[in-house]
């Protein structure tokens, strides 16, 4: 875009406004940290991975030679380090005419926001193409019924008919969290952590999670999911879920949502020598993604 000159600032190089607005918002609290574990990077990419185990153990008979098994490397989850920025640049006039504001200042401030809604956008792009795009190691999407398991079959973090979120849906699901296996088919401790929502299921997450007794029924058996303390973390809304019938249960297995920041943030002014121009920019790197597919269940309505 050209750089910013009086033009574009018309109404406010004269007395007479009684306000501006449009700049000043409240903003949602940092929703990508409720779903991503971040580290720091000193490198161009990061690398995890799969390391696999021994399987079950083999009755020996009487006089015979014991089976001898192996483990082996799988697949790898790769993290490229993205560079993301924003810039602007403001005439000497435009800054020096302006009887309302410091147009440096109010437009760097845009530009953090704008930095942060990146930040946002690009967390929740893993989770609004978990279902589409094979960006995991194994080949597949995040949800998938088919995820390979190195030592022969597959395995599933979502469930076969897309189900509704509902007192019974969010249970099938956490049953089905705590049958998740390792790649050789030996049972994990895998246990639902918190739920993650976009805002249109609020509501309906609060009443499930917190009602006295069963949802929507006239029975008085007990809330089990809250009796039982089966969702310890809660649950949690981001608004820049795209599907409004999404959700997913993050788990407590490890090594699961990752962000890397490879650059911190930054920021740079100058006030150009041959023009006057006031110049601004941020800039940081870094990279989301997941390793261990076990880090969620997820379902679309």
């Amino acid at each position: 875009m050209a750089t910013m000159n009086r033009s574009q600032f018309p109404r406010e190089l004269q007395l007479g406004l009684f306000g501006t607005f449009g700049m000043n918002y409240d903003e949602w609290p940092v929703e990508w940290k409720d779903i991503f574990e971040s580290d720091t990077s000193e490198k161009a990419y990061e690398e995890e991975v799969l390391l696999v185990g021994l399987g079950g153990a083999n009755e020996t008979k009487e006089g015979s030679s014991i089976v001898l098994d192996a483990g082996s490397e799988g697949w790898v989850a790769r993290y490229d380090h993205r560079k993301t920025t924003i810039a602007f640049a403001i005439t000497e006039e435009a800054r020096a005419d302006n009887l309302y504001h410091n147009l440096a200042s109010l437009y760097a401030k845009s530009a953090a926001r704008g930095m942060r809604y990146k930040e946002e956008v690009d967390g929740a792009n893993i989770i609004n193409t978990a279902f589409t795009a094979a960006n995991g190691g194994d080949g597949q999407p995040l949800f998938s019924t088919a995820h390979p398991l190195q030592g022969g079959g597959v395995a599933a973090n979502t469930f076969t008919t897309a189900a509704d979120l509902s007192e019974e849906s969010l249970e099938d699901a956490l049953i089905a969290i705590e049958g998740f296996v390792d790649d050789r088919g030996i049972p994990v401790k895998a246990m639902g952590k918190s739920l993650h929502i976009p805002r249109q299921l609020d509501f309906v997450a609060h009443r499930i999670l917190y009602s006295t007794l069963r949802v929507g029924t006239a029975n008085n058996d007990p809330n089990a999911l809250k009796d039982m303390k089966k969702l310890p973390g809660g649950y949690s809304v981001n608004h820049y879920f795209a599907d409004p019938d999404f959700w997913m249960i993050k788990t407590n297995i490890d090594q699961g949502f990752r962000h890397f920041q490879r650059a911190k943030m930054s920021k740079e002014s100058l006030d150009d020598f041959d023009t006057g121009n006031y110049k601004f920019k941020m800039s940081q790197r870094y990279s989301f993604g997941y390793t261990n597919w076990r880090c969620a269940f997820g379902a679309h309505g």
